[in-house]
């Protein structure tokens, strides 16, 4: 089964939201066997929507439209769908039903907007929106389908999986497609691409592997359609054994922080961290893993170099001598934060981060990382990229990686 996507909203065009639905849909389409051919996105004009309808239905047995289904009069999505499959729009009593008691569980009064999500087509499947006041819409045309979802990335995703996607797996049970997911760390897409040349191209037919390079990490997804599902698990063992010498992870789900918590509960330990150029972005990470609060103490966000001498006991004569980014800077941050906050484990970073600031000595992208331990404090020098958001993201991860390799 081939699908395309679309995407209705002038909001999306003009950047002022980023599109997360057609990442969400293609994603879980793919999960049940079904290929996105294309992901169109159209503003809130009527013969446009209509005319990226009528060529998506001509090119794919599935088409699954979000956005353009609110209250207001510029939502056309309903509208140009009666008018594409021919129906008329009508007060649905099951649907004024539901948005009745769902607007008095709010304490809503219903007013003529919110009526107006109760019309709706007469000759498609109305699909119930527990989350929201617009229903999803089904339409079929031959063997072909056009499901209208709401645009609201909650609302589009409770019925992707309330609703489309348990009808979509009865309706093509045959459908086979599976995934295993490496994330390789500390090596460039490109050389590893190198790396991996000769097995890619001994993979048989229905296999293949696709790189999706993230900060600090590459994702390796290998994938398996039709018959090849049987050879997967194992291309997928000689896959890793490519992989030999490298750190690399197992899963989709299995990040460095949910890996990190892991370790500190398995070891009874605290952590607290002393951030610079990362503002903050390593406590972020660690505390978004549940159950975070066993093991991290806290974080002093030292920025400026008072607060690194008043907070954190680093000597202001070092500073000036060797620099806010330095090994000495660091590794008494790392150690001054340990001590104030009387944690077994902690980690500092001081760096350029961008996109000014850099010099001949030290670049943008310049970070130094220190841990500090109950035995001993250690601190490596790296050089990132030239973006700030890299950087802050790649020396957050591998802050995270110093300290499981120290933690004993």
């Amino acid at each position: 089964m081939n699908a395309i996507i679309i995407t209705i909203g002038d909001e999306i065009l003009l950047g002022q939201i980023l599109d997360t639905n057609s990442r969400y849909i293609a994603e879980h389409l793919a999960g049940i066997g079904a290929e996105v051919k294309e992901v169109l996105t159209v503003g809130d004009k009527q013969d446009e929507i209509y005319r990226t309808v009528d060529y998506a239905m001509g090119g794919a047995e599935l088409v699954i439209v979000t956005g353009g289904l609110g209250p207001t009069k510029d939502d056309m999505t309903k509208k140009v769908l009666a008018e594409y499959f021919g129906s008329k729009l009508v007060l649905n009593s099951q649907a004024m039903g539901w948005l009745e008691e769902l607007l008095r569980g709010r304490g809503i009064a219903l007013n003529e907007n919110n009526r107006n999500q109760a019309v709706l087509p007469d000759n498609c499947r109305i699909l119930k929106n527990e989350k929201g006041t617009a229903c999803g819409m089904w339409f079929e045309r031959g063997w072909k389908s056009l499901i209208s979802l709401p645009g609201v990335p909650f609302e589009m995703e409770h019925l992707m999986e309330s609703a489309v996607l348990p009808e979509l797996k009865k309706r093509y049970p045959n459908l086979q497609l599976e995934y295993r997911m490496l994330k390789v760390y500390d090596i460039p897409e490109s050389e590893l691409a190198e790396r991996l040349d000769k097995w890619e191209d001994s993979l048989p037919e229905g296999l293949g592997l696709a790189y999706l390079p993230s900060p600090g990490l590459v994702k390796l997804r290998l994938t398996a359609k039709g018959k090849a599902v049987f050879k997967l698990e194992e291309y997928y063992t000689t896959l890793k054994a490519e992989l030999s010498g490298l750190h690399y992870m197992e899963g989709e789900g299995e990040t460095v922080e949910k890996q990190f918590g892991e370790l500190c509960l398995r070891k009874q330990i605290s952590v607290v961290t002393a951030e610079s150029c990362t503002g903050g972005y390593i406590a972020h990470l660690i505390t978004s893993v549940p159950g975070s609060s066993a093991y991290f103490k806290g974080s002093v966000v030292a920025y400026a170099n008072e607060v690194k001498e008043d907070v954190l006991g680093v000597r202001a004569t070092d500073i000036k001598e060797w620099g806010a980014v330095s090994e000495t800077v660091v590794c008494q941050m790392a150690e001054g934060v340990r001590q104030l906050m009387q944690a077994d484990y902690a980690v500092a970073t001081s760096g350029v981060a961008g996109p000014d600031g850099g010099t001949a000595e030290k670049p943008v992208g310049t970070v130094w990382i220190a841990v500090a331990t109950p035995q001993k404090t250690i601190a490596r020098k790296f050089i990132f990229s030239f973006t700030r958001e890299r950087n802050i993201a790649k020396a957050a991860v591998k802050a995270l990686e110093m300290l499981m390799e120290n933690i004993e």
